[in-house]
């Protein structure tokens, strides 16, 4: 199991009791997931909130923090001789928690007292796993409808502000998942092929994920119809003229994300069409990267991403009239309609199981309605140590083009003639890791192809 020094876990726990005052912090662990009967699991993952504090990557631990006592508690058994016989011994988890800077370990029969009888406020996080909401019911009394509303704003805030920033120590575990996540997208370049099923080249995905003892950070998205956002079908065979999008990441050993998506063309280079969309949207990437830094609103990025969508799109002659009247108005939503990017870390979609405007929106900036923009997970002010994704798109739906036709949406703006010879085109997407520095941004890992040129270099 690998972790940090007990010395990062001890201060993330102190600056969390610092911040929220007064009363019991509790931060549940995850249990085993059946798939079909209780022995028969699915792939175990920790809780991101608990990996962060307590960082101990396994099942059926919680923890406390007393914040007017100091006191620390990790909730678990020990491992009996029927538990060494199937799973071979193990360090014992007094042991384990030493290494994280926790000198209290009890049995988890102990908690629900320890629970019931606390006279001050009990802290916890909005529960996502049916598993836990139970745990929370029969704990503290509180329905299980009601768990969404009675969790602690309080400390919702303080583990967003902690979790946000982040460390050298966790830096270079992202990198290392970028690069993992690197070596997945340049095998399924070179494995994409005229004839080929979707799962063949899914397969090389899964390959080298593997080879470099990762597990994914999310199901992975490859599809020849890149149109449909988060398309996890792989059943089609990949046809000449075709291009595939390919949004899949790896999972360190850690449990930091890479989140990282390039688009390949099936045949050996692009053609002209696509081509003229690909570097649109490269275009669209590399100049929201550009404008990084502490400071600047992520909102106000995206929507400079649609300016650029639209005044190409302009040149292309599928839409036509003032640029900045059809940003104000959301015409691009048609095209992209999705946010620019979110944050990343120990999740893939970083702290949403918090409420994702906690993580990305303030007080006095509110979400949008519009199409795509009403998408964007990340919307507020950037600051040095954040890590996002930069993920621009342009996608031809047929059935959302249809829709804003028929409704006659925008007719004086989008050239829905022109349109009907893209509607087979399917979607691109390119997206990065991105670090804010203390005055600009760094891409996280190595270089992965993604100019024309690179990505047709690799097919080639």
């Amino acid at each position: 199991m690998k972790l940090f020094s007990a010395q990062i876990y001890s201060e993330r726990r102190s600056q969390l009791k610092k911040a929220v005052g007064s009363g019991l912090i509790l931060l549940l662990g995850n249990d085993e997931a059946p798939m079909n009967y209780t022995d028969n699991t699915f792939r175990y993952r920790q809780d991101s909130n608990f990996l962060y504090f307590f960082g101990l990557n396994q099942p059926g631990l919680n923890g406390i923090l007393d914040a007017d006592s100091g006191e620390e508690i990790i909730f678990g058994n020990e491992l009996t001789i029927d538990d060494i016989i199937w799973a071979g011994p193990q360090p014992s988890l007094n042991e384990l928690s030493r290494k994280v800077g926790i000198y209290r370990t009890e049995s988890p029969a102990s908690l629900p007292a320890k629970l019931k009888d606390f006279k001050g406020k009990v802290h916890f996080l909005p529960p996502y796993r049916f598993d836990n909401k139970i745990k929370l019911n029969e704990w503290l009394g509180i329905p299980v409808s009601k768990l969404g509303e009675e969790a602690s704003v309080l400390l919702i805030k303080f583990v967003v502000d902690l979790r946000s920033i982040k460390s050298a120590e966790e830096i270079a575990e992202m990198e290392e998942a970028v690069n993992i996540t690197g070596e997945m997208h340049k095998a399924a370049i070179v494995a994409t092929a005229e004839g080929k099923m979707e799962y063949e080249v899914v397969s090389r995905i899964y390959e080298k994920l593997h080879f470099y003892g990762a597990e994914l950070s999310y199901p992975v998205i490859f599809s020849a119809n890149g149109q449909t956002l988060h398309n996890h079908y792989h059943g089609n065979k990949l046809a000449a003229g075709r291009i595939v999008i390919n949004d899949s990441g790896a999972e360190n050993a850690m449990g930091y994300a890479g989140d990282i998506t390039r688009t390949i063309p099936v045949n050996k280079t692009f053609s002209q069409k696509q081509k003229e969309i690909y570097e649109l949207v490269l275009n669209m990437e590399t100049s929201s990267i550009a404008l990084l830094k502490p400071g600047i609103q992520y909102r106000d990025v995206h929507l400079d991403a649609n300016r650029i969508l639209l005044k190409g799109f302009s040149e292309l002659g599928l839409v036509k009239g003032d640029v900045e009247e059809m940003l104000q108005l959301g015409v691009g939503g048609l095209f992209m309609p999705h946010g620019l990017g979110h944050m990343i870390g120990l999740d893939v979609h970083d702290m949403e199981d918090l409420g994702e405007n906690h993580v990305g929106y303030r007080e006095g900036l509110e979400r949008s309605k519009q199409l795509g923009l009403k998408s964007l997970r990340l919307a507020r002010e950037l600051e040095a140590g954040f890590v996002l994704t930069v993920e621009p798109g342009i996608y031809f739906i047929p059935e959302l083009i249809e829709q804003w036709k028929a409704e006659q949406k925008f007719t004086e703006f989008i050239n829905y003639e022109k349109l009907e010879a893209y509607k087979d085109f399917g979607g691109i997407r390119i997206e990065d890791n991105v670090l804010i520095t203390p005055d600009s941004f760094k891409i996280l890992g190595n270089p992965i192809p993604k100019t024309v040129e690179e990505v047709e270099a690799l097919r080639a």
